[in-house]
């Protein structure tokens, strides 16, 4: 299984909101996905020539896109590859924090402080809650802070 890119969520979106909606502006996909029109414009050329997306011209001016068959099993094949992704980051976390909250433990402590938000933390705090540790603010108790896509322990001294 190949590691997903952001070119590769980038053409998921794109194929997803063609999908939904066929008669949809390279502006309206590009402010959807928070890129430049150029951006949409260059990967909509490469998703055509692969043969993924059909162009027609709908109006003078407008053009209507289409995913082809090939186009839509590569969907459900980067559907796929993004869900697997997701549930291994989503298990390493898991697994991370759960040796954090044995060390924590170990070390005579019941609750620690979590720096960070979104998914992470919320990993985060849901495996707290399953090891009966809670998260409070105060100071010279361990501290879980989401970085990134991770995770790090600080001990209670390094605070």
């Amino acid at each position: 299984m190949d590691e997903i890119t952001y070119e590769t969520t980038r053409d998921l979106s794109l194929l997803d909101n063609i999908e939904n909606q066929p008669d949809v502006t390279q502006a309206i996909l590009a402010s959807q996905l928070g890129v430049a029109v150029g951006t949409v414009n260059w990967h909509l050329k490469r998703l055509i020539a692969k043969g993924y997306v059909k162009v027609t011209r709908a109006e003078r001016r407008k053009l209507r896109y289409l995913i082809t068959p090939e186009g839509l099993a590569l969907r459900t094949r980067l559907t796929i590859d993004y869900l697997e992704q997701q549930f291994l980051m989503y298990r390493r976390i898991r697994k991370d924090v759960r040796e954090y909250v044995e060390q924590i433990k170990a070390s005579g402590y019941d609750r620690l402080n979590l720096v960070g938000e979104g998914d992470v933390a919320d990993i985060c705090r849901l495996t707290c809650l399953e090891q009966n540790v809670l998260i409070v603010k105060q100071a010279g108790i361990p501290t879980l802070e989401v970085r990134g896509l991770g995770v790090a322990l600080i001990d209670a001294e390094e605070i």
